[in-house]
C-alpha cells in the first residue's frame, strides 16, 4: 500500500465529514487507506463515521490522549509505505495526494513535506512554514514579534526547503516517522510538530514546503482558545526548550516566569462569524435544478467568472457537484475581494464554514423544503 492517511478527531463531526469526502475523492488513483483515530469524542463523530464511512478504518480511544499519542496510535495501525498526518478540519483538493506523494517518493532526503495552508476565507496561514524557534526567536515571539518565527525566505506560493512545518498536514515515509520516534508524547497538544520537524533536521533530513499546492485548514475548530489553550500552547514552548536547548537555571526561571505572565494576562479573542445580514448569498452548483431559498442567486462554477461580485458576497459551495480543487483555487485567488464562504456537505444537510483563522467556525443544519 502506498499511503495511509491518519486523521485524529475530537468533537469535530461536521468538519470531519467534509474532510473525509474531500480525502476519499483525492485517493481515487492511489492505493491508500484512511484511518480516523477518535479521541473519545462526546459529539456524534463515531456514529457518523460508522454510518457514512464504512470504508474508513476507525480507532476509537476511550479517553482523550492528546495529539501526539493519538496520531502515534493511528500510525501503529497504518499499512502504507507513506503517511499523511491530517487534521479533521481540513479540505484537500483532488490532486493533492498525487502531487505530494510523487514529490516525496522522488526526494528521499526529505523527511516531511507540507503544502500551503489557507483558512476558511482563502487567506494564507503563516504557520505553514516556520523557523526553528531558538530561545532568541522564542523570546521575540513571546513579546509579540513574529518576524523571525515564520519563514520569510520563501514567498507563500513558492516551493522550497523550510525548517518547521505544521502538523495539520504533513507527509512522510512511515519508516522515517518511526526512525525519528514519531510525535513526542510529552506534548499533549501544540509543539509536537515543531519538535518532530527539529528532530528530523538533527538526523540530517530536510523538510519541504510546496506553496503551489493549497489545502484549507479552518484552524481552531477543534480548540476553544481559553486559558487552557494558552497554558498548553505556551507550555509546549517551554517543553521544547527544556528538551533541546541547554539553559542556565536563571534563564529557565526567567522564561518560565514570562510564560506564566502571558498565560495570566494575554487575551486571545475567538473571532465571531462575520455578520452576513444584508449580504448577497450565491449558491455555486453544477446541478442547475438545485435551489436554496436562503440564496439570492444560483450559478454554475463556470458562470461564477462571468459576473462581478461585491465584497459582501457569500458563496455557498455545493460539494456534491463541484471539484474541491476548483473551490480551493477560487478562494485562494480572491482573498483581496473579502468574500466569505460556506460549504454544503455532500448530503446537503449541513452548511459549514469559518470566517477567520481564529473563529470556531459555523455549522448549521439545513432543512430542505
Amino acid at each position: 500500500m502506498d499511503l495511509s492517511i491518519v486523521i485524529l478527531n475530537y468533537n469535530a463531526a461536521a468538519f470531519l465529514e467534509l474532510c473525509l469526502n474531500s480525502v476519499l475523492k483525492a485517493v481515487n488513483n492511489i492505493d491508500a487507506e484512511v484511518i480516523v483515530v477518535d479521541n473519545d469524542s462526546t459529539d456524534h463523530s463515531v456514529e457518523m463515521l460508522q454510518h457514512n464511512f464504512p470504508q474508513v478504518k476507525l480507532v476509537a480511544n476511550h479517553e482523550n490522549l492528546g495529539f501526539s499519542k493519538g496520531n502515534n496510535i493511528g500510525v501503529q495501525h497504518a499499512l502504507g509505505d507513506y503517511l499523511c498526518i491530517l487534521n479533521p478540519d481540513t479540505i484537500v483538493g483532488e490532486s493533492v495526494f498525487d502531487e505530494v506523494l510523487a514529490f516525496a517518493k522522488a526526494n528521499s532526503q526529505i523527511a516531511f513535506t507540507t503544502t500551503q495552508l489557507i483558512d476558511g476565507t482563502g487567506s494564507f496561514l503563516p504557520e505553514s512554514k516556520r523557523n526553528v524557534p531558538t530561545p532568541q526567536i522564542a523570546r521575540q515571539k513571546i513579546l509579540g514579534n513574529d518576524s523571525k518565527y515564520y519563514s520569510s525566505q520563501l514567498k507563500k506560493d513558492d516551493n522550497g526547503e523550510i525548517e518547521v512545518l505544521v502538523g495539520a498536514m504533513m507527509v512522510c515515509k512511515k519508516s522515517v516517522y518511526e526512525e525519528l520516534g514519531g510525535f513526542d508524547p510529552m506534548y499533549f497538544m501544540y509543539g509536537e510538530d515543531i519538535d518532530l520537524s527539529y528532530t528530523a533536521l538533527q538526523h540530517g533530513y530536510q523538510n519541504y514546503y510546496l506553496g503551489n499546492i493549497k489545502v484549507i485548514h479552518f484552524k481552531g475548530e477543534s480548540t476553544i482558545k481559553d486559558r487552557k489553550y494558552l497554558e498548553r500552547f505556551y507550555g509546549a514552548m517551554g517543553l521544547f526548550y527544556n528538551k533541546h536547548f541547554k539553559r542556565s537555571k536563571i534563564e529557565k526561571a526567567l522564561v518560565d516566569l514570562a510564560l506564566k505572565g502571558i498565560i495570566a494576562t494575554k487575551s486571545v479573542e475567538n473571532s465571531s462569524i462575520t455578520n452576513t445580514k444584508g449580504s448577497k448569498r450565491v449558491l455555486v452548483s453544477n446541478d442547475e435544478n438545485f435551489q436554496l431559498n436562503l440564496c439570492n442567486t444560483v450559478v454554475t462554477y463556470t458562470q461564477l467568472f462571468e459576473r462581478k461580485w461585491n465584497s459582501q458576497t457569500q458563496f455557498l459551495w455545493d460539494t456534491a457537484t463541484l471539484s474541491f480543487d476548483e473551490m480551493i483555487g477560487f478562494m485562494a485567488s480572491n482573498t483581496s475581494s473579502h468574500y466569505t464562504y460556506r460549504f454544503l456537505n455532500v448530503k446537503r444537510s449541513l452548511i459549514i464554514g469559518s470566517d477567520s483563522s481564529t473563529s470556531r467556525g459555523e455549522v448549521k443544519e439545513l432543512i430542505l423544503e
